[in-house]
C-alpha cells in the first residue's frame, strides 16, 4: 500500500512538473526560438503539437482527448480495483496516468501540447514531461506483463498460491 501511495504521489509531482515546464517554456521562449539546455544533446525549442506523437492524427483534438482520457480512465480502474497491485506494475499506472494527464489538460486548455525537449543529436520529435512519463511507463508496464503480472498478478490461481499453474494449464 505505501508503495501505490508512493506511486501516487511521484504521478502527482511529475503532472504538477509538466505543467510547469509548459507554463515556464510558453512565457520565457517565443514559440519556434530555441536555448540550449544540455549542448550538443538537449536544446529547449516550444513547439505546438496538434496531434499525437510524430504529429500524428494532427489536428483531431477532442478525438485525441477522448480516447486518451478513456485510457487513463482504464488505468485508474485497474489500480483502484488492485487488479495490479505489484509495486512495478502500479508505478508504470500512475506514470502513465500522469502524462496522459498532462497531455489532456493542453489539448482541453490550448487546443495543443506544449512539447519543449528537443535532441541535437538526432532526428527525434520534440517532446515534453508528460511524453517522458508516457513513455517511462509503457517501457515499465511491458518489463511488468513480461516478468512480474503472471506471477503476481494474474488472477485465477489454483489455491491462491501464486506458484501454482493457473486453472486450465
Amino acid at each position: 500500500m505505501l508503495s501505490t501511495a508512493l506511486s501516487a504521489l511521484l504521478a502527482l509531482a511529475l503532472l504538477a512538473l509538466d505543467q510547469w515546464v509548459k507554463r515556464y517554456i510558453t512565457l520565457t521562449l517565443p514559440l519556434g526560438q530555441t536555448r540550449p539546455l544540455l549542448p550538443g544533446f538537449v536544446e529547449l525549442k516550444t513547439v505546438h503539437n496538434y496531434g499525437a506523437a510524430w504529429s500524428s492524427f494532427s489536428g483531431m483534438r477532442w478525438l485525441l482527448t477522448i480516447a486518451t482520457s478513456l485510457i487513463v480512465l482504464a488505468l485508474l480502474v485497474l489500480l483502484i480495483r488492485r487488479v495490479v497491485r505489484h509495486p512495478l506494475g502500479v508505478l508504470a499506472g500512475c506514470l502513465l496516468i500522469s502524462g496522459g494527464l498532462g497531455n489532456i489538460l493542453d489539448r482541453v486548455r490550448l487546443g495543443y501540447v506544449v512539447d519543449m525537449f528537443n535532441f541535437q543529436f538526432m532526428n527525434y520529435p520534440v517532446f515534453n514531461v508528460a511524453d517522458i512519463c508516457i513513455v517511462s511507463g509503457s517501457v515499465l508496464a511491458l518489463i511488468y506483463f513480461q516478468w512480474f503480472y503472471e506471477k503476481y498478478d494474474k488472477r485465477g490461481k489454483a489455491d491462491g498460491n501464486p506458484d501454482a499453474p493457473s486453472c486450465g494449464a
